[in-house]
């Protein structure tokens, strides 16, 4: 996958069409990743020891990979990645403006 944990995506398509935010998990068996602020459901949580509060929480749940776009931090703009080699690295890179992502 080229998305990797704490990279900055754009989610491309769905409900939340537009939104950034810091992917928190990658999932590559299924292709999917887990983006902080997108994709929030509700979840109703029984306690389960004495002293614990049940209630409702907001849970984010994944999404397709294929739906985000990462956003380059020296252009601003959702770019796809690209790689290139320096010095026997494998180093991922911008391909709209070349900068190290």
């Amino acid at each position: 996958m080229r998305i990797k944990k704490g990279d900055n995506v754009q989610v491309l398509s769905g409900n939340d069409k537009g939104k950034t935010g810091e992917v928190l998990e990658v999932i590559p068996k299924a292709d999917k990743v887990i983006v902080k602020g997108v994709n929030v459901r509700k979840k109703h949580v029984k306690a389960r020891k004495q002293g614990d509060e049940s209630g409702i929480i907001a849970v984010e749940c994944s999404i397709p990979s294929s739906k985000v776009n990462v956003v380059c931090s020296k252009c601003g703009k959702t770019t796809r990645v690209a790689y290139k080699m320096e010095k026997d690295k494998k180093i991922r890179v911008c391909k709209k403006c070349g900068a190290k992502l």
